[in-house]
């Protein structure tokens, strides 16, 4: 029998009402996003009946899905659904730090307002934007961005997509280089150049901020969106670097599934990762937490 993992996504996917229908079905979801109303007032308010815009801000989206995610991670936890194995999408590698024991439920949410806000912050500074580019190679890609003092490849996601960050001014230009080559750029539903040089400021503050949290034992295996390898000790280093370089995502599910895992439950509030996955791998299971959910109960 294969392994489970669970998988976190990050900022993109959020979408008003999110978590709703968890928070009115299962207690321990409710309590989940009682916990993050008493540290951050109106979590939960955003969630359900944020705008479209409103959940944009990075300060905003980053503590919302933190809130939707942990509360379906509980959820599936408490109905005997313990994964083998965690990773998490940017922002979703914090839900997954605190699944696997590295902080509490109280310090998790702090920590992630905190990069919320960090991160906007950094974000503010500079007119800049985010873009999936599908159906070129990562070399294709890098040499398109070679050719732009600011844009950068940051997320390698799966084969035939990958994510840039850079200057909004530059990224009109970029985008039609990458039409040239074969390609299509995508805008994201994001604000900010993330996982790019311009949240290096953002990172070394995270960085302090990391330091001063007590980081409890891991007791399921963690992988990094820096290495794509489990986590060792080096937690404060890993959770703070990743703002700012690559995540390595297509190289974290091959490695999950190397290590066993054959199975995916995406925890968010859509179906990013879970299709990433499958184009990752035809041999493996993926699927949203709320189709897995609907299977549990259904048994």
């Amino acid at each position: 029998m294969g392994k489970i993992a669970f998988i976190f996504s990050g900022q993109g996917d959020q979408y008003p009402g999110m978590g709703k229908d968890l928070h009115e079905t299962y207690p321990v979801a409710q309590e989940t996003y009682d916990l993050c109303d008493r540290i951050r007032p109106g979590t939960s308010t955003q969630c359900f009946d944020g705008t479209e815009d409103e959940l944009k801000e990075t300060k905003n989206t980053q503590p919302c899905l933190f809130a939707m995610e942990l509360a379906a991670a509980r959820v599936l936890l408490e109905r005997g659904i313990i994964p083998d194995a965690l990773a998490g999408f940017s922002l979703g590698e914090l839900v997954a730090a605190t699944v696997s024991g590295a902080f509490d439920s109280e310090t998790g949410f702090r920590l992630v307002c905190k990069r919320g806000e960090l991160m906007q912050r950094e974000a503010e500074k500079f007119d800049t934007a985010m873009a999936a580019v599908v159906k070129l190679t990562p070399e294709q890609v890098q040499a398109v961005c070679s050719e732009y003092s600011d844009v950068y490849p940051v997320n390698f996601n799966c084969p035939g997509q990958i994510t840039v960050s850079g200057l909004s001014s530059q990224m009109a230009d970029f985008s039609a280089d990458v039409k040239a080559a074969g390609g299509r750029a995508i805008p994201l539903n994001v604000k900010g150049a993330f996982h790019s040089p311009f949240m290096t400021e953002a990172a070394k503050a995270f960085a302090e901020e990391l330091a001063t949290a007590d980081v409890g034992e891991r007791t399921i295996p963690l992988y990094s969106n820096m290495t794509s390898e489990p986590y060792g000790d080096d937690v404060v280093s890993l959770l703070s670097s990743q703002i700012c370089n690559p995540v390595q995502w297509e190289r974290i599910i091959r490695n999950m599934i190397a290590d066993g895992v054959d199975t995916f439950i995406e925890i968010g509030p859509g179906k990013t990762l879970s299709n990433m996955v499958k184009k990752i791998s035809a041999d493996v299971r993926a699927v949203s937490v709320a189709e897995y959910l609907a299977e549990v109960e259904a048994c």
